[in-house]
């Protein structure tokens, strides 16, 4: 892997890493597709033409059902999804801890029961670098523990110190597995996971032992779990400085349009999260006047597409008040519009974002982002 830095304006970074399979341009938003597809009957034809760079799927769920060794058989991810660009997987522990009353952690993994059917299974960093290896996606995150929110100091700090000695059996097995004759991707990288909750201390702390690993990456797990989006950037504010200026930073499970434009002005580069599908999947899209509830009665007869001037699959075509009635209907077309158009909002945000960076006009840019969805009324 290679992380370039093409430029800076304050704290955010305009950058380049190169893969194994392509180069990813950043700040980058991540499109989520948990089971190895988008929700809202995206395909992966869909995904090239949104813009879409890296595609997310999820370690816990592909490994209980359908199973990371029949994706092996078929050559790995981007075989089996027909997808010819970057894919990361996260490891599966935030999964793996929301499964509270299911599982019981211990020092050598988790133990859990599958969601699905009950069934009992082990899950530990050695795994979770096997069920990855096995995907062959292009990025492997560490397994770790994403602590509850709140949690005591005393809880937080062991929680961390777990994490950390995860990491170092991570790293081992992965450089075991990069090494075998059937591994489908040699090159996988590795992103380590800075967790300390919104402990300034601990998160520092932690940031400067995992930073001294010299992972390919690095990531901070732990935040909009509960906390305020206050408390989030103040934790960003203070941690994102302690962790490698030149290796790619990644904020996971974040967010808004709002989230991912402050986090971007505090040195982020890679973000991800289920609201663009969810959302649209609700009849809600984004739009740079604010956010739409196409549900909405006063869309009934409106000939306008979602936004004018988008060049999104929806907008090219399609009315509001069209969609509007496929929503209505329950006709999939409606959720599948509605997502396509939310995700290329994405896409093309974090292009607008990159620009402003190489010419040094982000903070202008962001001024006048938030205040145009903010405007209408949006969560943004």
């Amino acid at each position: 892997m290679n992380y370039k830095i093409i430029a800076k304006d304050g704290r955010a970074k305009r950058a380049e890493v190169t893969t194994v399979h392509g180069t990813i341009q950043t700040p980058v938003f991540m499109n989520v597709g948990t089971v190895a597809a988008i929700k809202g009957a995206v395909s992966t034809d869909d995904l090239r033409e949104i813009k879409t760079q890296v595609e997310l799927s999820n370690t816990y769920h592909l490994h209980v059902r359908t199973g990371d060794r029949l994706i092996k058989e078929f050559g790995g991810l981007h075989q089996f999804m027909n997808w010819d660009r970057p894919i990361l997987t996260d490891s599966g522990g935030f999964q793996v801890f929301s499964l509270t009353g299911l599982r019981k952690i211990k020092e050598e993994g988790v133990y859990f029961q599958s969601h699905i059917d009950g069934h009992k299974i082990f899950m530990g960093p050695e795994e979770s670098m096997q069920i990855q290896s096995n995907l062959a996606s292009t990025i492997a995150m560490a397994f770790d523990e994403c602590p509850p929110h709140p949690a005591t100091r005393e809880y937080m700090q062991n929680s961390v110190d777990r994490t950390t000695r995860w990491l170092e059996r991570c790293r081992k097995e992965m450089a075991r597995l990069n090494e075998l004759p059937d591994t489908i991707n040699k090159d996988q990288l590795l992103f380590g996971i800075n967790q300390g909750g919104t402990f300034e201390d601990i998160r520092i702390a932690h940031a400067k032992t995992i930073s001294a690993m010299d992972l390919d990456g690095y990531a901070l797990g732990g935040l909009a779990v509960g906390e305020s989006h206050s408390e989030m950037y103040r934790i960003l504010d203070e941690t994102v400085p302690y962790l490698p200026e030149n290796k790619p930073t990644y904020l996971m499970g974040v967010g808004t349009p709002a989230n991912i434009l402050e986090g971007v002005d505090r040195g982020v580069d890679f973000f991800d999260c289920v609201y663009p599908s969810r959302n649209g999947r609700h009849g809600h899209v984004y739009t740079n006047h604010g956010k739409l509830n196409l549900f909405n009665s006063k869309f009934e007869l409106d000939h306008k597409p979602i936004e004018e001037g988008c060049q999104c699959p929806a907008c090219r075509s399609y009315s509001r008040a069209y969609i509007r009635h496929l929503l209505k209907a329950k006709e999939m077309l409606g959720m599948r519009l509605c997502v396509l158009h939310n995700l290329y909002f994405y896409n093309t945000m974090m292009e607008e974002i990159r620009e402003a960076i190489e010419n040094h006009r982000y903070g202008e840019y962001k001024e006048r982002k938030l205040s145009g969805m903010m405007a209408g009324g949006s969560e943004a």
